[in-house]
């Protein structure tokens, strides 16, 4: 089995981290930091909005069970691409819509699925496409968030389960049959 690697930045890491999941052929989603020029920054130094680092993940699937395209189009499904810099309450450069391509193939999947998916969205998609840089791995209490601590938390509780909700509903066929909201 073939694996491959896609990082993508769309807000706070605890609610894009939950959406893909539950996608089948994803074998593992990090929390994490990139597009930053301070090396290996705490969640802290992130927060503060001066290190450039986005909260990201890093998803770890089988190309043969869930395309890199379709992991774009649930993607920009999930979160919206059209706010800059910020992802409702969560503003900042370090909650930008981004992807960090592994690959020219990546790139060019990345910009057809900006294209693909502008005609959904009432304004212009901002989501950049960077380098992919350093990958930092957040602080371990931030992995597998909303399987634990987030399902407590006000802030998870109000954005997770809508993301989940549209994933369920436009992408059924590519969601785990065991995933619960």
């Amino acid at each position: 089995m073939a694996i491959e690697q896609a990082t993508l930045a769309g807000g706070c890491f605890w609610c894009t981290e939950a959406v893909f999941k539950d996608v089948i052929g994803v074998e593992k989603v990090e929390s994490g930091y990139t597009g930053g020029t301070v090396p290996s920054p705490t969640y802290k130094q992130v927060c503060g909005g001066d290190t450039g680092h986005a909260e990201a993940i890093r998803i770890t699937y089988d190309p043969t069970q869930v395309s890199y395209d379709d992991l774009l189009d649930m993607f920009f499904a999930t979160h919206d691409p059209t706010q800059l810099n910020r992802q409702g309450n969560d503003i900042g450069t370090q909650y930008r819509s981004a992807i960090f391509p592994h690959s020219p193939g990546q790139e060019a999947a990345a910009r057809s699925a900006i294209a693909r998916a502008q005609p959904d969205w009432p304004a212009p998609i901002v989501t950049t496409i960077e380098p992919l840089g350093d990958w930092y791995p957040a602080e371990d209490y931030h992995q597998d968030y909303w399987e634990g601590e987030g399902q407590r938390n006000p802030y998870c509780l109000a954005i997770i389960p809508p993301k989940l909700q549209k994933l369920r509903k436009s992408f059924a066929a590519r969601v785990k049959a065991d995933a619960t909201a």
